[in-house]
C-alpha cells in the first residue's frame, strides 16, 4: 500500500519533482493506445538512472507495490495499462544515446530514446537500424523491446529481437544484471536477452540496450500494384515469396483502408481498386532492378490491373508515410477503432484475407484490412463505438473467430502487438495449457511477488474488453 512513508522514500530516491500522485497526473497514464482498457495508477515516477530504478524496485518490493514500466504508450494490447494500480515508471530522463560503435556496428541506448531519432542518428553515419514500427515517430526503444515490435521492413530484416545484442535490466528484487554484449557469438548459459525481449515488462525492467546495426542499403525502389480482386493481391504475395524473392517491404491495403488513408494523406492513392500492394526492394542496384522487374511481372501474372513505380524518393516516402498512417486515418471514422493483428504462414495469406471478409459479413461489421502481408501479419481493423454495447459484442466475437482461424491455418494470435491484457484470453489457444504453465513458472521464478506489470499475458476469467477503474 502506498502510504505517506512510501511516498517520502520514493521522493528521496528520484526527487520530489519526479513523483506525481495528482489525479490529473495519474489519469494521463491510466491508458495506452488500446481501446476499452483503462485503470488509474496510484502514482507516477520518473527515475533518472539505473541505480534509481533499482532502488525504486526494491522499495516497491518492500511495500508490494505493482510496477508498470511505460514508454510512449503506443502499444495495442493494453500492455501498459496499470490494471492493478501501483506505480507507473517513466523513462523520460533516460533517453540518451550512449555509444555508437562503428567498429563493432552497434549502438547502445537508454530505453527512452525515440525509435525514429535512433534511426536518423545512425543513418547520418551510413548505418542502418531496420526495425520500423508505424509508431516509430513517438515509440521508444524500451517499448519496442518490451513488445518485440515489428514494422514495414520486418519481412526482409526481421523484428526488434533480431537486433538486440545485449541488455542491462533490473530484476524484481532490484538486482541489476547485464546480458549479452557487443558480440557476434555468445552461448554462455541461457539466452536471457531473448527471454526479456517481448516479455512486456513482466520479467525485468530494461534500462539499457545494445543494438546491432548493418550497412545502409545502396539503393531502393518502390512500386504500387493495383488489384480489383483482394484474393489476387494475396496470391501475388505468396507467389513472390515462393519465387524466393524477399522484398524489403510487402504491404497490403484493402479498398476501405485505401479510401480512408487517401482522404487523410491526400497523396493521390487510387481508391477505385479493391486492394493495393506496396512493394519495396533495397540493396545493390543490380539486385534491386532485377527483383523489382520480377515482382512486377508476378503481380501482372496474378491479375494486377496495373503496377506503378514511384518516380522519386519523395514520392516513395509519401507512400510509406501513407501506409504508416493507416491507423490514424481509420481512427477518424468512428469514436472507437479496434486494430488487431493475426499472423499466418505466408502461403495462407489468401485464405486468411478471405476468412476475415467472411467473418465481417457474418457479424455485419465493416472490417478494414491492411498489414505486413509479406510476413503473413495482417491487421483487421474495425471502426466502431464502445458505447454501442451490442455492436461491441459482435466485434469481440468476430475477433475471437479471426484468432481461431489464424491458429487453424498454422498461425498465431499476435505477430507484433504483444499479448498484454487484450490477447491474454487467447494465449492458451496458441500455446496449450502446458505452454502457458511453462511461462507462468518462469514468471514465478523471476518475480515471485508478482510486482512487475501484473495482470498481463496470463488471462483472468473474463474474455471481454473491460474498463477497470480505481
Amino acid at each position: 500500500m502506498m502510504d505517506h512513508s512510501f511516498f517520502e522514500k520514493l521522493q528521496a530516491i528520484v526527487g520530489k519533482e519526479n513523483v506525481d500522485s495528482t489525479k490529473a497526473g495519474r489519469l494521463v497514464y491510466s491508458y495506452d493506445a488500446t481501446p476499452g482498457f483503462q485503470s488509474m495508477p496510484d502514482a507516477v515516477a520518473a527515475p533518472r538512472n539505473t541505480r534509481e530504478v533499482s532502488e525504486v524496485v526494491k522499495l516497491c518490493q518492500e511495500y508490494k507495490i505493482p510496477i508498470v514500466p511505460r514508454g510512449s504508450g503506443t502499444n495495442l494490447c493494453a500492455g501498459t495499462t496499470p490494471s492493478e494500480g501501483g506505480l507507473v515508471l517513466l523513462f523520460k530522463h533516460m533517453n540518451k544515446i550512449l555509444d555508437l560503435d562503428k567498429e563493432n556496428l552497434t549502438i547502445t541506448v537508454q530505453p527512452g530514446v525515440i525509435t525514429q531519432d535512433l534511426i536518423k542518428h545512425v543513418e547520418k553515419e551510413g548505418l542502418f537500424y531496420p526495425p520500423d514500427p508505424s509508431s516509430m515517430k513517438i515509440s521508444t526503444i524500451g517499448g519496442n523491446i518490451n513488445e518485440n515490435s515489428g514494422g514495414l521492413r520486418g519481412l526482409k530484416y526481421g523484428v526488434t529481437r533480431d537486433y538486440v545484442l545485449g541488455l542491462e535490466a533490473v530484476m524484481a528484487n532490484g538486482d541489476i544484471i547485464r546480458t549479452g554484449g557487443k558480440l557476434a557469438k555468445d552461448v554462455a548459459g541461457y539466452d536471457l536477452t531473448r527471454l526479456f525481449v517481448g516479455s512486456e515488462g513482466t520479467l525485468s525492467i530494461i534500462t539499457e540496450a545494445t543494438l546491432k546495426l548493418i550497412p545502409i542499403p545502396q539503393s531502393k525502389k518502390t512500386m504500387l500494384a493495383l488489384y480489383q480482386d483482394m484474393e489476387a493481391a494475396a496470391r501475388s504475395v505468396s507467389s513472390i515469396i515462393s519465387k524466393q524473392i524477399i522484398p524489403a517491404t510487402l504491404e497490403f491495403l484493402d479498398q476501405p483502408t485505401l479510401k480512408v488513408v487517401e482522404d487523410f494523406a491526400k497523396i493521390g492513392l487510387p481508391t477505385d481498386v479493391k486492394a493495393v500492394l506496396l512493394i519495396e526492394q533495397d540493396g545493390p542496384q543490380e539486385l534491386v532492378e532485377r527483383d523489382i522487374k520480377l515482382m512486377m511481372d508476378i503481380c501482372l501474372q496474378e491479375d494486377a490491373v496495373s503496377v506503378e513505380m514511384a518516380k522519386t524518393e519523395s514520392e516513395a516516402e509519401a507512400l510509406r508515410t501513407a501506409r504508416r498512417s493507416a491507423l490514424s486515418a481509420l481512427a477518424r471514422l468512428k469514436p472507437t477503432t479496434i486494430l488487431e493483428d493475426a499472423t499466418v504462414p505466408r502461403s495462407q495469406i489468401s485464405n486468411m484475407v478471405k476468412a476475415i471478409n467472411e467473418i465481417g459479413e457474418k457479424y455485419k461489421l465493416n472490417i478494414c484490412t491492411f498489414g505486413h502481408a509479406g510476413d503473413g501479419n495482417l491487421h483487421p481493423t474495425v471502426p466502431t463505438d464502445a458505447r454501442n454495447h451490442e455492436e461491441m459484442e459482435r466485434v469481440e466475437m468476430a475477433f475471437a473467430e479471426i484468432f481461431a482461424k489464424a491458429i487453424e491455418l498454422g498461425g498465431t494470435i499476435t505477430g507484433e502487438h504483444g499479448v498484454g491484457m487484450m490477447k491474454a484470453p487467447y494465449l492458451e489457444w496458441k500455446l496449450g495449457k502446458e505452454g502457458v504453465a511453462v511461462m507462468k513458472a518462469i514468471k514465478a521464478a523471476l518475480d515471485p511477488s508478482n510486482i512487475l506489470n501484473p495482470g498481463k499475458v496470463f488471462a483472468k476469467e473474463s474474455r471481454k474488453r473491460v474498463v477497470v477503474s480505481r
